[in-house]
């Protein structure tokens, strides 16, 4: 079963294989599983000794950010960034964490970005306690997704200063993942917020003053980003219908030009049409002089019809 654990004590991490975690003496004990399998629900269940409704929350395929108090620990799920393949439409994966005094245990079934920052600081010493350890998840989590968000802002501005109707196809698409990002990420932010400031207000020695403000500011970030991604998926669909209109306006003048175009031969077709009949009696039709007399009729036609668009400002003279 791919994972591991750490015995912290003193401000000392070590790292110890998961099925040596638990008996480890430290004043916390870590243990991460990267898998959501049956391996993993039967250590739940026969290692770690947690009740089955805990085992289906920890190891549950579907699952959204909350926060639920259970017995003298508490249950977070929170949704983090992730480098690896997500094949359903989420585009942030979970994490699902169970703490009580002296021991947090969590798992993953995708890699998560902010799990090696998380591990970073374990090893430094920061992380002393369960708090220290889920302040350090919920404060990775939003710095990593902070700087995406951003992007998906800065893309948004760059579609708005370079709009331009030969490039309207190209720039639906980028505007169209741009929204489609905000809408997911969006998704999980709102009600990741609320499961932090809940956590915070949840009654226990395990979570000191100093962890309750951390995850009071991670929630206010994640609130922050809530509402940029809100106004980001506002700003996308306005520009969305920009580039509708002016790909229509378009299409609407290349329809003119066409228009304009057939009306100019219709009446040339016509005449030549006519004069090109393999038949007697069309008038002047054996004189020398009628093939440059029809051409002069049908450039003064032509000359005229023109004229007339101009001056009606279908066209530009």
């Amino acid at each position: 079963m791919s994972g591991f654990g750490y015995r912290i004590s003193e401000g000392k991490a070590e790292r110890v294989p998961v099925k040596e975690a638990l008996v480890c003496d430290g004043s916390l004990v870590w243990v991460h599983l990267s898998t959501t399998e049956a391996r993993a629900q039967d250590w739940l269940r026969e290692e770690a000794q947690l009740p089955e409704y805990l085992v289906e929350a920890l190891t549950a395929s579907e699952t959204r950010p909350r926060c639920e108090a259970f017995d003298n620990g508490a249950f977070l799920n929170l949704r983090g960034r992730t480098t690896e393949q997500i094949e359903s439409s989420d585009m942030l994966a979970s994490i699902r964490i169970w703490a009580v005094k002296g021991r947090v245990i969590s798992i993953t079934r995708k890699h998560l970005v902010a799990l090696d920052t998380v591990e970073a600081e374990v090893k430094r010493g920061d992380v002393r306690d369960p708090g220290d350890l889920i302040t350090a998840f919920a404060s990775a989590i939003t710095n990593d997704l902070d700087p995406d968000v951003a992007d998906l802002g800065d893309t948004l501005d760059d579609c708005e200063e370079k709009l331009d109707a030969a490039r309207v196809f190209e720039q639906r698409r980028s505007v169209t993942h741009v929204r489609v990002q905000a809408i997911s990420y969006r998704r999980f932010l709102a009600p990741q917020r609320s499961a932090l400031e809940k956590l915070a207000a949840l009654p226990g020695d395990w979570l000191g003053d100093d962890d309750r403000v951390h995850l009071n500011a991670a929630a206010d970030r994640a609130a922050r980003m809530a509402e940029e991604l809100e106004a980001i998926r506002e700003r996308a669909s306005l520009m969305h219908e920009t580039l509708t209109d002016l790909r229509a306006e378009q299409i609407d003048s290349r329809s003119l030009v066409i228009a304009i175009a057939a009306m100019v031969f219709l009446p040339l077709t016509f005449i030549t049409g006519l004069y090109g009949m393999n038949v007697d009696g069309l008038p002047y039709a054996h004189e020398p002089w009628s093939f440059d007399a029809i051409a002069v009729i049908c450039a003064v036609i032509a000359v005229g019809t023109v004229g007339y668009f101009v001056r009606r400002h279908w066209v530009s003279g």
